[in-house]
């Protein structure tokens, strides 16, 4: 697969209610923000990769990579941010990715979109033994229309814009899908 065939968009755009309200991407983790983390991780599986971000948008444009706020207002989700990402890359594949995530797979990009292919999908989603991530997933950004319909009939759940697909599922270790969706101690932005 060569690496324009795969964008990614780091979902960054939420409230953080879980975290007291704290712009998430910029929690710090181990000495970094999680931002960092996570743009790591998966720089080196995709041609390029977008912030989708409500706040603080100086702040993430100055990591180096394009930051795609809501189209749409109040903050309607992730969905919203997947739907800004799918319109603005050029590539025909989008991996989608929280913030929080600071210790995904090595080669998540690649098999969620080889899973996708064998499956003769256009979405494939990550899962581990106990559960399904519905924000790690690979779509085709052909998809941008259908999304955008599904938004405005008022629908905000990944999970099912994701099951009118029937997403092939990709499992991994659950290692990889540590999700930091509360404030650790000491923990700031």
């Amino acid at each position: 697969m060569p690496a324009a065939d795969l964008a990614a968009v780091v979902l960054a755009g939420g409230r953080g209610s879980r975290m007291g309200g704290v712009d998430k991407g910029w929690v710090a983790y181990r000495g970094r923000p999680l931002i960092e983390w996570v743009l790591q991780a998966v720089a080196p599986q995709v041609g390029e990769q977008v912030i989708s971000a409500n706040r603080s948008l100086d702040r993430y444009a100055a990591t180096g990579h394009r930051v795609l706020p809501d189209t749409l207002p109040d903050f309607p989700g992730p969905l919203a941010g997947v739907l800004a990402a799918m319109r603005a890359v050029a590539a025909p594949w989008l991996l989608v990715v929280p913030c929080d995530t600071p210790h995904l797979p090595a080669d998540l990009g690649a098999r969620l979109l080889e899973g996708a292919q064998a499956a003769a999908r256009p979405l494939a989603v990550a899962a581990d033994d106990v559960r399904t991530h519905h924000t790690c997933f690979v779509v085709q950004t052909r998809l941008a229309d259908d999304l955008e319909a599904c938004l405005a009939s008022g629908e905000r759940a990944v999970h099912r814009w994701q099951a009118r697909h029937a997403p092939a599922v990709v499992r991994f270790a659950a290692a990889g899908f540590v999700n930091l969706n509360t404030l650790p101690a000491g923990a700031r932005d």
